[in-house]
């Protein structure tokens, strides 16, 4: 599920870390210098066994609008969305976000920093129902206090619109193991819409899924734009990076290869020697 340094095809799991004090992972604030972009890094570094996943890669991500992470297998990119979202620890180098400058990004800390995220390979409270799933991200405290407490009725109405948002309100009684691969996928993705953040990480969210549920997943993510979220998403599909990027990021080898504006980033003879392999 998160690359290491061969990426998606070949992992390593990430070792859990207990969340630090957020006074013991933010720097001062750090002016990005652009207004337009919301996220920046500068000299992001991550190596597993003394190789770099991640090589000084400095980026930036605009504040409105969607952003397709591409690059060849191996080239870094779920490297890249786990340091984001804090699943794995910073090596080196600095991730700005909205003027917030971080050397250390924490799990328990990446919605205070206005971040969520989806995972290749979905990652759900099993034993708990759909509805249960959906209560717990929108109560934001700890499972057992989610479900101890007295549901308020904006919880309630809240849930049950983000279920049918994804086509999932009539399994809301369902166990989440009991569900499809791409059922499950979109109950990933409904949580992930319930944490109301400036920025959403997707980790591959179209892998899989059928016809009518990507169609569904295309349009949450346009609602987001329209919204005046940022959604950064990794694909492999280039029709649907063209159909929904406003901006790309290429990576290869764990660097920048390029990024701008969709259409002339891919007609670039580097991107293309690189990522077509033509």
């Amino acid at each position: 599920m998160n690359e290491t340094a061969t990426d998606a095809n070949s992992e390593e799991r990430p070792v859990p870390r207990m969340a630090a004090p957020l006074g013991a992972t933010a720097a001062p604030p750090h002016p990005t210098g652009n207004d337009d972009f919301i996220l920046r890094t500068e000299g992001l570094l991550k190596r597993f066994a003394g190789v770099a996943a991640v090589d000084h890669l400095s980026m930036t991500l605009p504040r409105k609008g969607i952003t397709s992470i591409v690059g060849p297998n191996g080239s870094g990119k779920s490297t890249l969305i786990n340091l984001l979202s804090g699943i794995l620890p910073i090596d080196g180098g600095m991730v700005t976000i909205d003027g917030i400058a971080l050397r250390a990004i924490m799990p328990s800390d990446s919605p205070t920093h206005g971040v969520t995220r989806t995972f290749q390979e979905v990652r759900l409270f099993d034993q708990m129902t759909v509805w249960d799933n959906i209560l717990v991200t929108l109560t934001a405290r700890s499972v057992v206090d989610s479900l101890l407490e007295l549901t308020p009725a904006k919880y309630e109405a809240r849930a049950r619109e983000l279920l049918e948002t994804v086509g999932l309100w009539g399994k809301r009684r369902d166990l989440a193991v009991n569900l499809s691969y791409g059922q499950r996928k979109l109950l990933e993705v409904a949580r992930a819409l319930s944490m109301d953040v400036k920025i959403y990480l997707f980790d591959e969210p179209f892998a899989g899924l059928f016809p009518v549920m990507l169609e569904r997943v295309k349009g949450l993510l346009n609602e987001l734009k329209a919204q005046g979220k940022a959604i950064i998403f990794i694909e492999h599909n280039m029709d649907l990076i063209r159909a929904l990027s406003d901006y790309i990021i290429v990576l290869d080898s764990g660097e920048l290869l390029a990024e701008g504006e969709v259409n002339e980033v891919l007609a670039r003879p580097e991107v293309i020697k690189a990522y077509l392999g033509t």
